[in-house]
């Protein structure tokens, strides 16, 4: 098994685990710069048992990989390319976090506060973050009319995903959002959202 790690194959395992390392750790310290650290904690690193457990059948996935396709693990056009597209992304995303500072959460908002406000510019005026229905529902509740004008000029980052989100009246009063898989999420349930 040894002789499967080529030099590409490592430096491959070792883009993937600092890529992550540096997504972890630069996540924790924006929630500090931007909600002070008296208001984060060890759940803003975003790792949880799900996480884990995808992380290492994705792990498990490229050494099956290895094993089985050596010749693809050769091809450094490839790698490369999902190498920049993380670094890519992780720009996006870091731009988008700085821009919105206080306004950006790593939960979903169910309920408005006052330093709630909607963020319209920089990354935000090209792209709308990030488009889920079930978060969306809740940015109309907080921001109304202001959020619908922005759905209108700016569209979702995620490719086939609705731009209205259906509401209707559940029982005891409680409001659902539709998701686009045709069921219906609580506002009494865990999540919420205004970036």
């Amino acid at each position: 098994m040894v002789e499967m790690f080529t030099d590409s194959a490592h430096r491959q395992l070792s883009q993937m685990f600092y890529t992550t390392l540096f997504f972890h750790v630069s996540e924790y310290l924006l929630a500090i710069a931007c909600h002070g650290k008296s208001k984060v904690t060890i759940e803003s690193l975003l790792i949880s048992k799900d996480y884990i457990f995808a992380m290492t059948f994705s792990v498990m996935e490229y050494l099956i990989e290895l094993y089985f396709f050596p010749m693809l693990k050769e091809q450094r056009f490839i790698s490369n390319l999902g190498f920049f597209m993380v670094i890519f992304g992780e720009t996006i995303r870091k731009l988008a976090i700085l821009t919105a500072k206080q306004a950006f959460t790593h939960i979903i908002q169910r309920y408005h506060e006052e330093h709630h406000k909607l963020i319209t510019y920089g990354v935000y005026g090209i792209v709308r973050h990030p488009g889920i229905p079930y978060e969306e529902f809740f940015l109309k509740q907080f921001f109304g009319l202001e959020y619908d004008a922005y759905m209108q000029r700016v569209p979702s980052g995620i490719p086939f995903v609705k731009r209205t989100v259906a509401v209707k009246e559940g029982r005891c009063g409680s409001h659902y959002g539709h998701v686009s898989d045709g069921s219906w999420a609580n506002d009494n349930e865990e999540g919420g959202g205004s970036r």
